[in-house]
């Protein structure tokens, strides 16, 4: 079975996409470094929209695509896709949540150990010329309390790593937690204000919303203990760096790993400026194979809701 849909690609993405959708007959024009005024010149002309995380499909966009019967992100966030307008045109919006979930949770992984070792502070010592082993003196993840806030796909996995080194597993989200896999790790429920002031490391796994916008402000940051870290991998605004700054600046925080940010690119952010805060620029998907997977899921959806399969 074949298709004639016209695709529009916006960014770069595993080759592995443009296979499947080409073997199946759909035609691709394959763009990743189309500009948004581009976009609005040619969106009515495709069918199928595909983008990652550097473009942003707007309201005028949508309104445009009069022939557009689904918008893809390969990846996990829509944030950069105004859902509302597709839907009042009803073009069917689609992710791959499935294509991130273990490459976020090893870097959540990675950044923790590297807050818990201060090896990122090691590094930057030694290629300036200074050896602080006395000072680096770092604490182990065995036994300590990590919150995980919002336990989807990505949440989960971590879990399940972060049970394996034998930390201490609490978990909240808006939504019922899977039982079965809240017993596999011994995972402890609570409150979002318990988890705060419970925890040793907080990992945030939950969409940009209205309802979780600076979702971790100076009052929650305020709750925590002192040697609490926040690591950072969902969307910048759930955090409020402002808040976040004064609070590690000032002692009431530990320290934090971030890698995403209110503002992308961040160059410049005062939060470079402190030596318990790791800043990596939005890599978690960033993998071979994650992108890989990526490509696939959204592929295979594709082919499945032309075929009215889903």
């Amino acid at each position: 079975m074949s298709f004639e849909d016209s695709v529009l690609i916006c960014d770069e993405v595993d080759p592995v996409l443009t296979k499947i959708l080409t073997d199946n007959g759909l035609k691709i024009s394959y763009e990743p470094e189309i500009t948004p005024e581009q976009i609005l010149e040619k969106i009515s002309s495709f069918n199928i929209i595909i983008v990652r995380s550097r473009t942003t499909i707007t309201k005028e966009m949508i309104d445009k695509a009069d022939n557009c019967k689904i918008i893809a992100r390969v990846g996990v966030g829509l944030d950069n896709v105004d859902q509302e307008a597709a839907k009042i045109k009803n073009i069917r919006v689609i992710n791959a949540v499935e294509g991130a979930m273990n490459a976020v949770a090893e870097l959540v992984l990675g950044l923790m150990l590297s807050l818990a070792r201060q090896t990122a502070r090691g590094d930057r010592a030694i290629r300036d010329g200074k050896w602080l082993k006395k000072e680096l003196k770092g604490t182990e993840l065995r036994g300590k309390y990590l919150g995980i806030i919002g336990l989807g796909n990505i949440g989960k996995r971590l879990g399940r790593l972060a049970r394996a080194l034998n930390m201490n597993i609490i978990g909240y989200d808006v939504m019922p937690i899977d039982e079965e896999f809240a017993k596999e790790v011994g995972l402890m429920k609570a409150d979002l204000n318990t988890l705060l002031q419970s925890c040793d490391y907080v990992s945030i796994h939950v969409p940009l919303l209205d309802s979780t916008h600076h979702l971790l402000d100076a009052q929650k940051m305020a709750t925590m203990k002192n040697t609490a870290k926040i690591i950072n991998t969902s969307r910048g605004g759930v955090v409020d760096e402002d808040a976040l700054y004064e609070a590690i600046k000032n002692g009431t925080l530990g320290g934090a790993a971030l890698d995403v940010f209110e503002e992308e690119p961040a160059t410049g952010n005062k939060l470079a400026e402190l030596d318990n805060v790791i800043l990596t620029p939005h890599i978690g998907a960033q993998t071979k194979e994650a992108q890989s997977l990526a490509a696939n899921v959204i592929g295979e959806k594709i082919i499945q809701i032309l075929r009215g399969v889903i």
